[in-house]
């Protein structure tokens, strides 16, 4: 289990990064390439482990992708696969999969890794079988899934309650193949990027605020550009954030509405947020950010803040214990199955780089001390938690190990480099 000691450069941060692309959309361009009978290209994908296991997976339904080209025989051709598809640590590679598979007449089994293997799965279940699909999980509720071998799917309508971008994509991904129109419908705070592809390739229009309806037929190949992840952004703005006078920007990011949380939050603690949308890439907005450090200030997040931030909620915590005040979460018991249950693996990393913290059932409560210490930090084998640590370290007062370090290229392969590169 690799590890790596991270200590304070003691300058002034200024540095502006493009950021590898966005994860969430390169899954999404390689899934809707792939459902297209013939050549797709796609620029800009994603270089992490979660990518690469859905090109892996894909690779066995007999899709090819080299390079910028995606060939495929259309989903309706694909090879029935002779082993069980391994999506490794990615919940949004198994999750989409199963709802592309369960209407499609291809029969297929998804494991993946230790941790993907306890997180649930149970919630794709209803709104899949309401199409028509198969879909088994365990008697958990988790992984392994029996996907596939359906015939004769049907338009239908469901509401969901939680606001997860993962099982509405899934369920939108499954209505393509039933012989009507589908809605689905949910809480807000949900990040709409395949609803927008949709309404791009002319599959799909809204029919509330929330309610998105599914208009059934073929996804012709196409041209996709992934511009570069928030998510991943979003640790070089915490950065900068911490650190009064400091400076990073990131170019050519995703700017949809649901993935701009964290900026959100950082900028009612104070720091200093410029966001200019330059373009726009499958209906999403895209452009340059850039954070400024200043004096920071404890806030209270939860509701849709927290839905639109989920993956950053550990950042929050490292951003709190270098403000003033107590930073309160709440409303975020979806940490609970993440990779890790990152509600107590953000509050262990606090705790083991000398800063306070209070757990609670749905969040945490960070004192603000303006310091942290350095110290030794257990990853729980979560990307997450791992590049938090990382963030965090570049201020601590002393030196800080990574365990399990490596972990970061579930997202980011190359990201401690990339830190070191920027002073």
């Amino acid at each position: 289990m690799a590890e790596r000691i991270i200590t304070n450069p003691g300058t002034r941060l200024r540095a502006s990064v493009q950021v590898p692309g966005d994860k969430s959309l390169s899954h999404r361009a390689l899934l809707f390439a792939a459902i297209a009978e013939g050549d797709s290209y796609i620029s800009g994908l994603g270089p992490g482990d979660d990518v690469h296991s859905t090109i892996e997976a894909l690779d066995q339904f007999g899709v090819i992708v080299d390079g910028e080209k995606i060939r495929s025989p259309g989903i309706a051709h694909w090879r029935v696969p002779t082993e069980p598809i391994d999506c490794g640590n990615s919940a949004t590679a198994m999750r989409l999969l199963a709802g592309v598979l369960s209407t499609s007449p291809v029969k297929a089994t998804l494991v993946g890794d230790s941790s993907l293997s306890a997180r649930p799965m149970h919630r794709l279940v209803e709104p899949l079988t309401e199409l028509g699909g198969n879909i088994d999980t365990s008697p958990e509720g988790t992984p392994p899934l029996k996907v596939g071998g359906a015939t004769g799917a049907q338009g239908n309508s469901v509401t969901i309650d939680v606001a997860s971008a993962q099982v509405r994509s899934a369920f939108e991904l499954a209505a393509l193949n039933a012989s009507g129109p589908s809605m689905i419908d949910s809480p807000p705070g949900f990040r709409d990027h395949t609803e927008r592809w949709l309404i791009a390739a002319g599959r799909g229009e809204w029919a509330s605020a929330t309610a998105f309806t599914v208009l059934p037929g073929k996804i012709v190949p196409a041209r996709y550009e992934v511009p570069g992840d928030p998510s991943s952004a979003a640790y070089l703005w915490a950065l900068a954030a911490i650190q009064p006078g400091g400076e990073v920007l990131t170019p050519t990011v995703s700017l949809n509405a649901g993935r701009l949380g964290f900026l959100q939050i950082l900028e009612e603690m104070g720091a200093e947020v410029e966001a200019l949308v330059t373009g726009e890439v499958g209906g999403d907005p895209v452009g340059d950010v850039k954070v400024t450090g200043r004096t920071l200030s404890a806030v209270d997040v939860a509701g849709d803040l927290v839905a639109s931030a989920l993956d950053e909620i550990p950042l929050v915590a490292v951003v709190g214990a270098y403000a003033q005040g107590i930073t309160r979460v709440s409303d975020a018991a979806e940490l609970r199955v993440k990779e890790s249950d990152r509600i107590a693996s953000t509050a262990a990393m606090i705790r083991a780089l000398g800063g306070g913290i209070d757990l609670r059932r749905d969040g945490f409560e960070v004192v603000g001390t303006g310091f942290l210490e350095g110290g030794v930090v257990e990853t729980a084998h979560d990307h997450r938690i791992a590049m938090s640590a990382a963030i965090a370290a570049m201020r601590a007062d002393g030196p800080v190990t990574i365990r399990d370090a490596e972990i970061a290229s579930v997202s980011w392969p190359g990201f401690y480099e990339t830190l070191e590169a920027m002073w």
